[in-house]
């Protein structure tokens, strides 16, 4: 019986499209598909910033009636990405409210992916700009810190190894602000481990890879291997990409342009190609 493989697509900051994921998910199924039959792998993109929308457009409006603006374009962009990483971070007076909505979210979206690959589908997380984040804070909680998990993240986590984080093995993340992130640890902090620690338990052969996209025009992007000596070991490959085009690639705005990348979908076909192979010869 031939394995499918579960891929979890979390956009970055700002409120995108409900189908952030579209041009994403049809390149990605075009390059699998020209070597392995396409329907063995399965998306579910999460759009975890519909927790945030209603308030972020309040927001916006309080502001904009408050007083005259300039780079209003600019200025919008802005206030979304500062208010999504406000509103994401735990807040222990409020027993992590929004952490733990959105981290629900995230384990209602697996519960998806697990119906639809099943329970021991391996699982590929590609996640960009603050979902990186979101995605890491996540499996950080799943692999070393379960105490984290609040109360409505944990409704609706079942007791299988894809939903429990246990058959994570690629992770893919583009235009990643995770190295601003690491200054609210010590040392910058510990990485999840990829692939998970006990992915071997149900692929004892099966390998991973962490790959790192970012564009050096873009200046909310940064390497991250060498944080520390932890992320040294984590991360395979900090890659450095041209994202975007003739009017965002040279600028901060190419910031939002790493999903149709093509050199970044070749990587993760490959990735994806060589763990089908891997967990089904």
């Amino acid at each position: 019986m031939v394995q499918k493989i579960a891929v979890a697509i979390l956009h970055g900051a700002g409120t995108p499209e409900e189908n952030f994921a579209e041009e994403m998910i049809e390149k990605i199924s075009e390059g699998f598909g020209q070597q392995v039959n396409k329907e063995n792998i399965v998306f579910q993109p999460i759009f975890w910033s519909e927790i945030f929308e209603s308030g972020q457009e309040k927001l916006w409006e309080k502001v904009q009636t408050g007083g005259d603006l300039n780079y209003e374009f600019l200025r919008r962009f802005v206030v979304e990405f500062l208010a999504d990483t406000v509103a994401y971070q735990p807040a222990p007076a409020l027993n992590g409210q929004n952490y733990d909505k959105v981290h629900a979210l995230l384990s209602q979206n697996l519960s998806l992916l697990r119906e639809k690959a099943g329970p021991h589908a391996p699982l590929c997380v590609i996640s960009e700009s603050l979902g990186s984040v979101v995605a890491t804070n996540y499996f950080y909680d799943l692999q070393k810190k379960q105490r984290n998990i609040g109360k409505r993240t944990e409704r609706y986590i079942e007791d299988t190894p894809l939903e429990k984080g246990e058959t994570l093995n690629l992770f893919y993340t583009l235009g990643s602000p995770l190295a601003l992130w690491s200054l609210r640890f010590n040392n910058f902090g510990e990485p999840i481990n990829v692939p998970a620690p006990s992915v071997h338990q149900h692929y004892p052969n099966l390998g991973g890879e962490w790959l790192n996209f970012y564009d050096k025009n873009d200046i909310l992007a940064y390497p991250l291997k060498e944080l520390n000596s932890n992320y040294q070991k984590a991360v395979t490959k900090d890659i450095e990409v041209n994202a975007g085009g003739l009017l965002t690639s040279w600028n901060p705005f190419s910031h939002t342009k790493y999903d149709t990348n093509d050199y970044i979908i070749d990587r993760i076909v490959d990735g994806l190609l060589s763990t089908w192979s891997e967990i089904n010869e």
